[in-house]
């Protein structure tokens, strides 16, 4: 049957491409195979136990990529790719450590996850899909505009709202509808977003329950401050609300209709690379209390409002000129949360940053325990509490071709439990939550053995507080975790 589909696919993309593809000057063809054997001890996403005395889970993944691009003319390119996401063994990715769903929707990886806020990528896709099919127009209408329409990677400011997702073996790809302009130092984009899409009910009194709709205008100036500033405003549209005939959606988030506007200024300055952000979000957070799974809260979420923020700093520098060329970065990260007072209160709001269709994995440490921040998922988040990382990160390379990393994060919740935490989150017996979760160590090892292929090879330790181990319901006080990946592109 696969063998069946795929031969289909390679016909009707001869069958749409071919007459231009055969005449077009440059055409090239490129991929990777990205392979990595894993072992960890909190047994993955949905089982986390962190107990040394239960048996490590481990397995080999494997992406493997074809991609081909045709200059068709001077105003007209089209780009596919096929990708294949694989465990050894079985037929396709089931669900792992590192994503917040299982299940899969033929590569389209902006599906909202299960009972959170969250907007992460899905690599627990079908053994082969389409991950990337796109043409591009230059100078759309006679315009100076670029027009880049199909299904597409978008990846914006550093990875932080939108981004491939690097690590999971089904990176991250959305379908929509992209308009660039440059002017000399500036860059504008503005995109639609089909993020969800479903068929109208056969109840007539019966909402369309699961269209999500995504939009963002993107600013880039090049130039400042020794480096470049970035504005940005996204809308995520979910109109699911309450139906006519008196049932809710279906989600467990009943209404998610989210505008982000924020900032990032990065660059470099006496030497010194730094980084500074702030997003803010508002909007409708029609939010089940069930939602909070280990928390009490007296609200059923019937509109409530949305009032987020998240803030990061960074401060680095890298010393390329001595010996082994040592590096040195802090930063901060700080994504507000959503306390029991904030739902029971006079006024209640929802206050849990959504990191929107982010890479977690770059930000919030490599074992991916909070890739569910903004939602209230205790299984892969903070049960909307938000987070705060401080984290030290510090690199070397002692050899050619050699680069040694080591990343420390301390990790704690934004807000406290002091409505009426239940019995496991009353911490300190006086209606209070400890804030802290606990610290997490990454090392990595990097050799780059030539330039099409790279060596990763990562050990990391997390260690747990009794906050943490309320909140995941487990027993155990630390978790390690170990891969070998090979990374080979063509």
């Amino acid at each position: 049957m696969k063998k069946n589909f795929i031969i289909f696919a390679a016909l009707m993309v001869t069958a749409f491409f071919g007459a231009e593809i055969a005449k077009a000057a440059d055409v090239s063809v490129g991929g990777q195979i990205f392979t990595r054997y894993e072992v960890n001890e909190h047994g993955g996403n949905g089982t986390n136990d962190f107990d040394d005395d239960s048996a490590a889970s481990d397995f080999i993944g494997q992406r493997t990529v074809v991609d081909v691009k045709a200059n068709i003319n001077d105003e007209t390119s089209a780009f596919i790719q096929l990708q294949s996401n694989r465990q050894w063994g079985s037929g396709a990715v089931g669900a792992n450590h590192n994503t917040d769903t299982a299940g899969g929707t033929g590569n389209r990886a902006s599906t909202q996850g299960a009972n959170d806020g969250s907007f992460q990528a899905n690599d627990a896709d079908i053994s082969v899909g389409v991950h990337e099919a796109y043409f591009t127009l230059k100078n759309f209408a006679s315009l100076p505009v670029d027009a880049k329409v199909g299904r597409q990677e978008i990846i914006l400011d550093g990875h932080r709202l939108f981004g491939d997702t690097l690590w999971t073996m089904g990176q991250q790809s959305h379908d929509g509808i992209r308009l660039t302009h440059k002017h000399d130092n500036v860059t504008f984009n503005a995109a639609y977003i089909k993020a969800n899409e479903s068929a109208l009910s056969t109840n007539a009194n019966q909402l369309n329950n699961n269209d999500i709709n995504a939009y963002f205008a993107h600013m880039n100036y090049k130039g400042l401050l020794g480096g470049q500033l970035s504005v940005i405003y996204s809308y995520l549209q979910d109109p699911c609300g309450a139906t006519a005939d008196g049932n809710d959606c279906t989600d467990v988030i009943s209404r998610n209709d989210i505008h982000t506007f924020g900032f990032r200024q990065a660059g470099q300055m006496f030497g010194i690379d730094y980084r500074g952000e702030y997003y803010y979000q508002w909007g409708d957070a029609d939010q089940d209390a069930q939602n909070f799974q280990t928390r009490t809260s007296t609200t059923a979420g019937t509109g409530v409002d949305r009032d987020a923020y998240m803030f990061g700093v960074r401060v680095g520098k890298a010393f390329n000129n001595v010996n082994m060329k040592p590096g040195l970065t802090v930063w901060y990260d700080y994504l507000s949360g959503t306390s029991d007072d904030d739902l029971n209160g006079t006024n209640p709001s929802y206050n849990s940053f959504n990191t929107l269709f982010d890479t977690g994995h770059k930000f919030y440490g490599l074992q991916d325990l909070f890739l569910g921040v903004g939602g209230g998922n205790s299984t892969n988040g903070t049960a909307g509490l938000g987070l705060q990382d401080l984290a030290v990160k510090a690199k070397l390379s002692p050899m050619p071709g050699w680069t040694v990393k080591a990343d420390y994060h301390w990790f704690s919740t934004a807000e406290g439990v002091q409505g009426s935490p239940t019995a496991g989150m009353n911490i300190n017996g006086d209606g209070s939550q400890d804030s802290s979760l606990g610290n997490e160590l990454d090392i990595t090892l990097v050799n780059k053995y030539n330039a099409n292929t790279k060596i990763m090879i990562g050990f990391s330790n997390y260690t747990t507080t009794a906050a943490f181990r309320d909140l995941r319901g487990v027993t155990g006080d630390s978790a390690n975790w170990a891969y070998l990946q090979f990374d080979v592109k063509f």
